[in-house]
């Protein structure tokens, strides 16, 4: 098993689709509503929402895939809570997929009309369920040091080694070879 965890490089993909989701929708609603775009532009967001779901499903995948390995340094309901929110997460963009694509189908004015609001208003849900689900991994790396799972005794040897180099806490340190 690799040393490098695939999990925390893939989440950073639906975490910044996630943040653009929102501007993108607006973008095409107010295109929508101002005329300035055809109906069938939208597609750009219902691709955008399908990406993301994409992507968070590949990034749920792998967490699951790391999961055990964790488990070892990491409390099981601080992982439980991490895997909830992100199928969570999961749930809203899939519903928020489905209110845009309802845009595409839908031919009577008020009812497209209504089916943006609902993608614009759904973007924001996915947005503050990425942060909540972002926020619940980031507490697994820097509260529960989850990374230590990934430590190799090469790696901690090197680590313990270099313990005697300047730090942040104490910069004036030196190795103990110079001295």
């Amino acid at each position: 098993m690799s040393s490098v965890p695939l999990h925390p490089a893939l989440v950073h993909i639906p975490l910044a689709l996630a943040m653009l989701a929102p501007v993108v929708t607006i973008a095409f609603a107010w295109g929508l509503w101002s005329q300035r775009l055809r109906p069938r532009s939208w597609v750009i967001v219902v691709l955008l929402l399908a990406t993301l779901l994409g992507a968070g499903l590949v990034a749920l995948k792998t967490g699951q895939n790391e999961e055990d390995r964790v488990e070892a340094v990491v409390p099981e309901g601080a992982i439980a809570r991490h895997e909830a929110l992100a199928e969570q997460f999961l749930w809203v963009t899939g519903v928020s997929l489905a209110l845009a694509g309802m845009v595409l189908v839908l031919r009577r004015p008020v009812a497209v009309r209504a089916a943006v609001a609902a993608a614009v208003l759904g973007s924001f849900v996915v947005t503050a369920a990425a942060l909540r689900v972002g926020r619940a991994g980031g507490e697994l790396v820097y509260v529960h040091n989850a990374a230590r799972a990934y430590v190799t005794p090469n790696s901690a040897g090197a680590e313990a080694k270099g313990s005697t180099t300047a730090t942040p806490e104490n910069p004036k340190q030196k190795d103990a070879d110079d001295d």
